[in-house]
């Protein structure tokens, strides 16, 4: 099997070299292709493209979106997400792909939200362990980190599954997964402090959040509306 990393950057350029350079590291086996969705003002494309990865540039538009634009153009056999700011463990590429390529599973998500993890604050611990509590009490999904940046998926999961939020996607990437049989599984994951600005409206995504995962149990469409 052949890997692709895919990366949303917004203002990277103090961090991005040493984060491509951890995805090749230990991606290495799997022959990675890096993919970067980029909508930064600063020199982080460049410095992506002068290391051989693949930019894409996208006016700002969330997250979610930036992220679904990488997935849908990665050539890999399996696509790995990860945010780009250092806070998500690259070394934990080998265990992904083990649990796909060994243990038979469609899709593989990272668990921040543990006892080990002291680096997150306590406001955000709170909330993710709310929003994957409703999912567990809503949609009967064994989750524990439903806000997690960090997955990895058959490629055919991403192309067989109509997606429709932004900021709630990664809680949409676990839901719809799982509601369309693929096989499923979360591991616990280290998580770094970020480097560099958080960019993330909490108060928005957090609506987002609720709004889809209590929306989609209730079978509401989104009318359009990103999420």
């Amino acid at each position: 099997m052949k890997i692709s990393v895919v990366m949303p950057t917004l203002n990277e350029e103090g961090i991005i070299a040493k984060v491509i350079g951890d995805a090749l590291k230990y991606g290495a086996p799997w022959s990675p292709e890096i993919i970067i969705v980029d909508s930064s003002t600063d020199r982080t494309p460049e410095i992506a493209g002068s290391l051989g990865a693949r930019v894409i540039r996208q006016e700002p538009r969330g997250h979610g979106l930036a992220l679904r634009a990488g997935m849908l153009a990665a050539d890999g056999d399996v696509i790995i997400t990860s945010d780009c700011d250092d806070t998500y463990p690259m070394e934990y590429i080998p265990r992904f792909m083990e649990l796909i390529e060994e243990e038979g599973c469609d899709a593989v998500s990272g668990n921040r939200i543990h006892s080990g993890n002291r680096s997150m604050p306590a406001s955000n611990k709170i909330a993710n362990r709310a929003f994957a509590a409703l999912v567990r009490l809503l949609h009967g999904i064994p989750a524990h980190d439903v806000t997690t940046g960090m997955h990895a998926f058959r490629r055919r999961v991403i192309h067989e599954i109509t997606w429709e939020t932004n900021y709630s996607f990664p809680t949409e990437l676990i839901i719809k997964t799982v509601k369309n049989g693929y096989r499923w599984r979360e591991i616990r994951i280290p998580y770094r402090e970020r480097v560099g600005e958080v960019t993330l409206n909490r108060w928005r995504s957090g609506k987002a959040y609720i709004r889809f995962i209590v929306g989609y149990r209730l079978g509401l469409r989104l009318k359009g509306k990103l999420i």
